[in-house]
């Protein structure tokens, strides 16, 4: 097996990487059913997925992770997280630079507030989605 070679970039958007327990940062090349097919990934049973999204309307499914938390960054834009807890709604505001922590097993979607980028470092494993109504 070749040497990975460190010095060539990639698009965090494009390609996501899997840090699991060892000393590589996998990366992942993303298609367009992806999403579809998470639940089929036995790449992702181990370890959490990083990559960065691009948001320019409300987000059209809940999501949820169970089998950990899932930390999102909003790198630039306004978008509110919203999340369905046990007792009811409730609404995280991310602005530009600040950061949140979705946890495991709760159904989060988005309202976004204009063009958005964010990092989301999430446990790929288990991932499902319902339609938003």
């Amino acid at each position: 097996m070749p040497a990975p070679n460190h010095e060539q970039g990639f698009d965090l958007e494009t390609t996501y990487l899997v840090l699991a327990d060892g000393p590589e940062a996998k990366r992942i090349e993303v298609g367009p059913d992806f999403w579809q097919t998470i639940d089929s990934r036995d790449d992702l049973d181990s370890g959490r997925m990083v990559g960065v999204f691009r948001y320019d309307t409300d987000w059209t499914t809940w999501e949820v992770h169970p089998d950990g938390d899932e930390i999102v960054l909003l790198l630039s834009g306004a978008v509110d997280l919203v999340l369905d807890e046990p007792d009811g709604e409730r609404v995280v505001a991310l602005r530009d630079r600040t950061a949140a922590v979705v946890p495991r097993g709760v159904w989060h979607t988005a309202d976004v507030h204009g063009p958005s980028e964010a990092l989301h470092i999430t446990r790929g494993a288990g991932t499902k989605h319902r339609p938003r109504a």
